[in-house]
């Protein structure tokens, strides 16, 4: 694959912020552009073409969690609205607890803490400062926990967390197992069923190089019938398009969370961004990003003056680098750094580099010249 011309990214910037929005590849560029072009000229003539689209688009997204079936699929909105539909789906009972890294993303935290109205408890565990954080999730488990949802990898130090471990202590204690993906899916080799989990979701405009509006929600069969629905409409029906019976059932598959129209636009460009990962391989894609992260988390500990929070064993971090600056206000420098082109965020008390499987060496020692120099 031609990098450069599959990122045609501007040369005055150095883009290292994936773990927010990722840029499209041009070959989404081109699908959407194929797309609209025509609607305007056929409007929805190859309707059944579009469908075909979002057949392949779950394929893909199976392939890539390696889902017993396409049918665990479900496309919805974002990482929120499936973390809200399992949220507020399960039935709980009051002194129920569900169990969660301190420190997450507001996404997997706001939506355990608004089933206080329930009786339902939040227990939140320092998963940073130890050296097994498994085990301190663990640890929080007793009769009334009723499931644990993590990030697969915190969005702001980089922390990555065992989730076979994870998985397998859910299992042996009866607990439902649900996984924020953002920051991993399109950088680490994803498997639902070595992991065991219940419900794992990821919105496609990070890592996975797609549109905003757009995320791939994944959940076991007989953890999705645990939920109840709170949307319905034509699309979450099993007979899709018998739209004359008066009787109907909900769907079996995925689908079920799916209650109207599709994002026919987004599909097209999910689709499209996806190819990419199936052609060159994930393995592949995760071997290049471990390789400039383990770069820059080097060339970073050898400026004076910077303390990198992302940890550094392989098995601990991904995509992301967070560092730190002794006697330095980060957002001054955070706000430098974005004027000189070096794409990047205010995370966690420091400033977070994530580059992709593309990024060069030279885009990396670029955005390192500029950060030495202005902190000279």
């Amino acid at each position: 694959m031609n990098s450069d011309k599959e990122f045609p990214l501007d040369s005055a910037i150095c883009y290292l912020n994936h773990a927010a929005v990722g840029p499209w590849p041009q070959r989404t560029r081109d699908r959407v552009v194929e797309f609209a072009n025509e609607n305007i000229t056929r409007g929805a003539q190859h309707y059944p073409q579009w469908l075909e689209v979002e057949d392949s688009l779950r394929v893909q997204c199976s392939a890539l969690l390696n889902a017993a079936s396409a049918d665990d699929i479900a496309l919805v909105k974002n990482t929120s609205e499936a973390l809200s539909m399992v949220a507020h789906g399960l039935e709980w009972q009051a002194g129920d607890n569900v169990v969660i890294p301190a420190g997450e993303f507001p996404s997997n935290r706001v939506v355990w803490e608004s089933l206080a109205e329930y009786g339902v408890e939040v227990r939140q565990v320092d998963t940073r400062s130890i050296d097994e954080p498994e085990k301190a999730l663990f640890e929080q488990f007793d009769s009334k926990t009723r499931l644990l949802s993590v990030s697969s990898v915190q969005y702001d130090i980089g922390l990555c967390l065992d989730l076979v471990k994870l998985g397998q202590y859910c299992r042996e204690s009866e607990v439902l197992f649900c996984v924020d993906a953002i920051q991993s899916l399109g950088v680490l080799e994803m498997d639902v069923e070595a992991i065991q989990a219940d419900f794992v979701m990821a919105d496609g405009h990070k890592w996975l190089l797609g549109p905003e509006g757009l995320a791939i929600f994944y959940s076991r069969p007989s953890a999705r019938r645990q939920l109840k629905l709170h949307e319905f409409g034509w699309h979450m029906l099993e007979n899709l398009y018998d739209f004359d019976s008066p009787n109907w059932s909900i769907a079996e598959s995925a689908r079920r969370f799916e209650c109207g129209s599709p994002n026919m636009l987004g599909t097209q460009a999910l689709d499209a961004s996806l190819s990419l990962f199936t052609e060159i391989g994930v393995q592949s894609i995760s071997r290049n990003i471990f390789k400039n992260t383990s770069y820059l988390i080097d060339k970073l500990n050898n400026i004076s003056g910077i303390e990198v929070q992302t940890p550094r064993k392989k098995s601990r971090h991904a995509g992301i680098v967070n560092f730190k600056i002794h006697d330095k206000d980060p957002t001054s420098i955070y706000e430098s750094l974005m004027k000189q082109g070096v794409i990047c965020a205010l995370r966690g008390g420091g400033i977070r580099f994530s580059p992709h499987f593309y990024t060069s060496q030279a885009v990396l020692d670029k955005a390192l010249d500029i950060l030495s120099k202005e902190l000279e």
